[in-house]
């Protein structure tokens, strides 16, 4: 799969763009804050109905503006796939794909293949669990519909039982066991669905992110992913049937798979604590392209792959190593940004692979000649 063109209006700070892509290798050149981050926000916006860096829709809307507009034109396997998205201010964002809307934003999920490694990633260490968990699940998400409508179903749930909790809480009211049968049901079978989910997922993914890691560091480094879940003790109904008391004091859900959890470690010690800059960039650079060969093995196309910044912290080597991993066949469409005009056009410049080089000003985007 891969991207042909693409029309940007009013996204952030980009006014209005209409660029033809190659079907390998885009750089977008240019100084911080041009503008060249946004065009691959843009594609994530597309693919993932949001924007990577900032959950707020109406604040990716350009300043002083009313709306943003996004169109695109996808070619896999001789497939045409148009994807359309709009939004007004204070209305509901549609999409579009092939002029036909969508009812439910969670169907397009999956439609577009995307992976983008992006200097926030390293937020994936320094912050909490929650972000650990949206990781695993925006990739089963990718593959697995199902999934997604099995996590928004415990959420829901889980909702409802906090919401009776905080209500016991606040009547002075006994615990009332019977009250929570439905709730602790629901939230048992679905979070066994999700965390069965999650270890079939990290079994197939942890050779693959291992075997990435070793590439981008020269194998001088031992690094691992620890899954982390209170139901590989025991059966979420026991958990919440054990817990009831301490819910009900805390007034919400201690235990279940909303507290699931990955460890980043370095040896035997925590990355987050022990690890450098580079290290941390490698492990989370690892992990980004380990998802990409996850969702091409299951999904037989390649995702196509943003990188922003990937430059930043990596010693020598291992920007040698990744771009001779980047530059090998073995990836699709890849769109990568850099504010060194030079750097990116020159590791390529020995690869027999199609290449288009933009500079981007202000917000304004220009084709350059490779010459």
């Amino acid at each position: 799969m891969f991207l042909k063109d693409l029309q940007i209006l009013q996204f952030k700070n980009i006014g209005e763009a209409k660029i033809t892509l190659s079907p390998k290798v885009n750089c977008f050149l240019g100084n911080n804050g041009a503008g060249k981050t946004t065009v691959l926000d843009a594609l994530y916006y597309l693919s993932f109905c949001k924007s990577f860096f900032n959950p707020i829709d109406s604040q990716n809307i350009k300043h002083d503006q009313d709306f943003f507009m996004l169109d695109a034109n996808f070619e896999n396997n001789e497939e045409e796939i148009r994807v359309y998205c709009g939004l007004e201010r204070g209305e509901k964002k549609r999409f579009k794909k092939n002029q036909k809307e969508y009812e439910r934003l969670a169907d397009h999920i999956g439609t577009i293949p995307l992976v983008m490694i992006a200097p926030a990633d390293t937020h994936l260490i320094r912050e909490g669990s929650d972000k650990r968990r949206k990781l695993m699940d925006g990739i089963i998400a990718q593959y697995n519909r199902g999934y997604l409508e099995t996590l928004l179903q415990y959420n829901r749930t889980l909702a409802q039982r906090n919401a009776m909790l905080k209500h016991f809480w606040a009547e002075g009211r006994k615990l009332d066991a019977t009250a929570f049968e439905v709730f602790d049901e629901q939230l048992h079978a679905f979070g066994t669905d999700i965390h069965n989910e999650r270890k079939r997922f990290l079994e197939g993914y942890l050779p693959i992110f291992s075997s990435f890691y070793k590439n981008i560091s020269a194998d001088t480094e031992q690094v691992s992913l620890q899954y982390e879940s209170y139901l590989h003790e025991k059966p979420l109904s026991e958990w919440l049937n054990m817990t009831r008391q301490n819910d009900l004091r805390a007034q919400f859900t201690t235990k279940g798979i909303h507290k699931d959890d990955l460890q980043f470690m370095i040896g035997d010690h925590p990355l987050k604590k022990f690890g450098s800059q580079g290290q941390q960039k490698s492990f989370v650079i690892a992990m980004r392209l380990a998802q990409f060969d996850y969702l091409k093995d299951l999904k037989s196309k390649k995702p196509i792959l943003l990188l922003d910044d990937i430059f930043d912290k990596l010693d020598d080597h291992r920007v040698a190593a990744l771009m001779e991993m980047v530059a090998d066949d073995h990836f699709g469409q890849i769109f990568i940004t850099d504010a060194n005009l030079h750097r990116v056009p020159e590791l390529f410049e020995n690869q027999k692979m199609p290449i288009k080089k933009f500079e981007v000003s202000s917000g304004q985007i220009k084709e350059v000649d490779n010459g």
